[in-house]
């Protein structure tokens, strides 16, 4: 019994050794708390500046409740995410865990599927960096700023890993500091502090907290999920983080803290402040309903502020996913899964091929903006959020049997442990599997299974053709 635990403990140690080796070159130089600002940085984007205003028609004030639910779903993938990352430190992240632990159909879809879906999710992004400057300069068209802004990320990407995090730091900072400002203003205004109180009339008015009854609350799941995809970044971290073993969980349970803070905070003010039937967006996505409550508090200059806020928000979650699809490709590209040019790292330790391999999902936004300029975003939030739905169910099927297999094997015990373990983790689970059906009942979210289900055929059958030609 004994030497089959140390086999199977060697056995553990030696994949784990073998796939940081296999993705050497990548230089450890970001620090704790730049893994933590890139974190915050990937996932405060557009899913809540822009997404939110079509959360808030979907369920009215009790978005509260629904954003409560998005951070519990959250707080279980981290649990399950942190223990994985710490034992493989790894850039393939939860694609390698999945190779591990699922198999090698496992990590080929899954480190596809992440890279294309942050791809398409950069020109999300784009798209709605476009929309913050239609607000300002109405007659210019959309895709000048796509490919203005996407150029200047792209040279900040393909310096070196410490510049980057140099730079996300301080560039994240200006949209946590503007949404701490939001919240702190926007409670004063409630509470009647140096002016009558709001109080709290337009929680209940026009329908009641739940104008929209119980499905609406769990409906709008669909768009708040989206706010926090992203957070997963701080895996793929973990590749370049001079201490991954303390870094990584650090920077996971601020980074999760923070988010609960400022989405549930942001919501509970943006309701309490604008009667939810005001920030409504309609059929498509005009303007941020952060706009749109500074101009209802009469106050313009405000509202200029806070859209260059968004607007740096969405350019922050550009560049974040610019690192995230260059990795992913770099670690596909080590991994034998595609080309091995796309493997190789400058002298600054920058998978520059990778970086530019991963642009095509700026042309696909920019043909989208120009054909589609006022539905473009909808469509590419519905195929976006497949793939990251579909990346945080893998994520807690591969939680399985890891923890299964490193308490097995008589490995040494991880710093961070998934609390409640597999209860927590088959609830994460199933949960993601319930939003991933529901986007068929929600208007307009269906082609996140009309194009996620084709995708997810069409790359299975690529690594079939890819295995046959390697046996």
């Amino acid at each position: 019994m004994g030497s089959g635990l140390a086999a199977e403990t060697r056995s553990l140690t030696d994949i784990s050794s073998a796939v940081v080796d296999k993705e050497a070159g990548l230089h450890r130089q970001l620090s704790s708390r730049q893994v933590a600002m890139i974190a915050i940085g990937g996932a405060i984007g557009t899913g809540l500046f822009l997404g939110s205003s079509l959360a808030v028609r979907t369920a009215g004030p009790a978005v509260i409740l629904t954003f409560v639910l998005g951070a519990i779903i959250t707080l279980l993938l981290m649990g399950a995410l942190s223990e994985m990352s710490v034992a493989h430190p790894t850039a393939g992240s939860f694609g390698v865990h999945a190779e591990i632990y699922l198999g090698r159909w496992a990590g080929f879809v899954v480190r596809y599927t992440y890279w294309a879906v942050q791809a398409i999710a950069i020109g999300g992004e784009a798209t709605a960096v476009a929309v913050y400057c239609h607000w300002w300069f109405p007659n210019l068209p959309s895709w000048l700023w796509i490919v203005a802004f996407s150029a200047g990320l792209l040279w900040v990407n393909a310096r070196s890993v410490g510049s980057f995090g140099t730079f996300e730091y301080w560039f994240a900072m200006i949209k946590v500091v503007a949404i701490i400002l939001f919240i702190v203003f926007g409670a004063a205004m409630l509470l009647g502090v140096g002016h009558p109180a709001i109080g709290a009339r337009n929680f209940t008015a026009r329908g009641g907290f739940f104008p929209r009854g119980l499905s609406g609350m769990w409906m709008a799941i669909v768009f708040v999920i989206y706010g926090y995809i992203g957070a997963e970044i701080v895996a793929v971290t973990a590749g370049e983080a001079k201490d991954p073993e303390r870094a990584v969980p650090r920077a996971m349970r601020s980074m999760v803290g923070r988010l609960i803070l400022f989405y549930i905070g942001s919501m509970i003010v943006l309701i309490g402040v604008a009667p939810w039937t005001r920030i409504q967006p309609g059929a498509d996505v005009t303007a941020s309903p952060f706009v749109t409550v500074f101009q209802l508090m009469g106050i313009p200059a405000a509202a200029h502020v806070v859209n260059f806020v968004v607007l740096t928000a969405a350019l922050s979650s550009i560049n974040c996913n610019f690192y995230l699809v260059t990795r992913m490709m770099f670690s596909l590209a080590r991994g034998g899964y595609a080309p091995a040019v796309f493997g190789n790292v400058s002298r600054q330790g920058t998978p520059v091929n990778a970086l530019l391999i991963s642009t095509f999902g700026l042309g696909l936004a920019t043909v989208m903006a120009a054909r589609f300029p006022r539905t473009a975003y909808v469509y590419m939030f519905g195929i976006a959020l497949f793939g990251g739905l579909f990346i945080w169910l893998m994520i807690f099927l591969t939680h399985l049997p890891f923890r299964r297999r490193w308490e097995s094997s008589g490995a040494p015990p991880l710093p961070v442990r998934m609390p409640g373990y597999p209860v927590t983790t088959v609830l994460g689970a199933a949960s993601i599997v319930a939003i991933l059906a529901t986007t068929w009942w929600v208007e307009g979210m269906r082609v996140t299974l009309l194009a996620g289900i084709p995708w997810l055929a069409f790359i299975s059958l690529c690594y079939l053709v890819w295995h046959r030609q390697e046996v």
